[in-house]
């Protein structure tokens, strides 16, 4: 699917208020002539002759019109040009409208940069074109914030050496392209801590699109935060193999139900299906990419979390335009402000709370690191060393899952 947006927004010039003011002016005169004319052809009034006085001085000077401004005033330009494009509507509730929150925030703190969107561009093809164009209005920063966007944008900043490309979670690199996200894997741990204590079946489900590195890392992070609280927790993984298709979401959240799991999350772009179907069951769910996710859940959601990057993303259009921008491998989470943990839902117990607080903590402190070693996959091969650290830059690229999830990682 391919769908451009180009919304301008266009307003009278003051040049024609102007004419407007003048036309006015020019119709109340004339109709004040009128008036005084017929008045001056009415019957006039029989009065006593008086003596002849001398005329009082008028306390007031005359003045001279206002002279007609001689040029239209022109529009400012805009300090620069954002073009931005997500992969589905930013109105899903989950991934899209999180980073059109984020870009939105740009305007809201830099007032004089114009900012172009558009939405539902998932494939390659649909995303050189709506690049193209977002150069072609003038935009010389471009936010491609969807997986499928990163190649073509790598490759149009090869054409562009003009143009500044930052592209949302992928890991390519050059003079004038970079990429930029939150750090999901610590609060995954903090939400497997809350779903270890929460379930009653020790089955935890979750509902992937694809196999990819950044998806495992999230599932190993779930796992770890569950098997840290209960070592019997294991967690089953399914794919839909699609970012938004709801009627495959919906049928893996009821497969997953009906194998025994009793708490349930997600990394698809929008996590409505997924919660909405678990709370019509009376499972118990875990919502990420926006906090706009529990309003699916009223009574069973627990927590989840979401990315707030709108402040960095101020940040690097900042860089932009004081030309301090360099490429950079900008991760960033929930201590530094990019991400956040939702509240707790209403069933959730004051424990389950207080753990996931002292996880956090834990985190922060740097007490807690969640791929410290030793590490050992589903075969017991030992894939992170004791002493070890799984480093930022590995995270997307692995292609195995932590002793206790159930499911292929490829």
């Amino acid at each position: 699917m391919d769908e451009e947006h180009d919304i301008t927004h266009r307003s009278t010039t003051r040049k024609e208020k102007q004419m407007k003011k003048n036309l006015f002016y020019r119709l109340a005169v004339l109709a004040i002539g009128a008036a005084l004319l017929l008045g001056a052809c009415g019957p006039a009034a029989a009065v006593a002759p008086t003596e002849a006085e001398a005329p009082e001085e008028s306390a007031a000077e005359p003045t001279e019109a206002p002279a007609e401004p001689t040029e239209a005033p022109v529009a400012e330009e805009p300090c620069l040009i954002i073009g931005a494009l997500y992969g589905g509507p930013i109105t899903d509730a989950g991934y899209n409208q999180a980073m059109h929150e984020a870009v939105v925030a740009i305007k809201e703190n830099i007032a004089c940069v114009e900012i172009i969107e558009a939405e539902n561009v998932p494939d390659e093809a649909g995303a050189t074109t709506t690049m193209e164009n977002m150069i072609s209005q003038g935009a010389t920063l471009i936010f491609a914030t969807a997986f499928n966007h990163q190649y073509p944008a790598l490759e149009l900043a090869g054409e562009h050496p003009e143009v500044i490309f930052e592209h949302a979670g992928g890991w390519e690199m050059s003079s004038n392209f970079a990429n930029f996200f939150g750090k999901p894997p610590d609060g995954w741990y903090m939400m497997g801590v809350a779903a270890g204590m929460m379930t009653e079946t020790n089955k935890l489900g979750f509902v992937a699109a694809f196999p990819l590195g950044w998806t495992s890392t999230f599932i190993n992070a779930f796992e770890l935060g569950a098997l840290s609280v209960n070592p019997d927790a294991q967690t089953i993984v399914a794919y839909t193999f699609s970012w938004g298709d709801r009627a495959k979401e919906a049928d893996t959240t009821n497969s997953l139900i009906n194998q025994g799991v009793d708490v349930i999350t997600m990394h698809v772009d929008s996590p409505s299906t997924v919660l909405s179907t678990a709370e019509s069951r009376g499972v118990y769910s875990i919502g990420y990419q926006n906090l706009a996710a529990q309003q699916f859940a009223p009574e069973y959601w627990i927590s989840g979390t979401g990315f707030t990057l709108g402040g960095k993303l101020t940040w690097l259009t900042s860089t932009v335009l004081d030309g301090t921008w360099k490429p950079i491998f900008l991760r960033c989470g929930i201590s530094d402000g990019c991400m956040a943990i939702g509240p707790f839902g209403p069933n959730v117990p004051q424990e389950v709370q207080d753990a996931v607080a002292e996880a956090q903590a834990a985190i922060d402190s740097g007490e807690l690191v969640v791929f410290q070693g030793p590490i050992v996959d589903q075969d017991g091969t030992v894939r992170v060393a004791d002493g070890e650290v799984l480093t930022d830059d590995l995270m997307s690229s692995v292609d195995w899952f932590v002793l206790g999830v159930i499911g292929s990682s490829k």
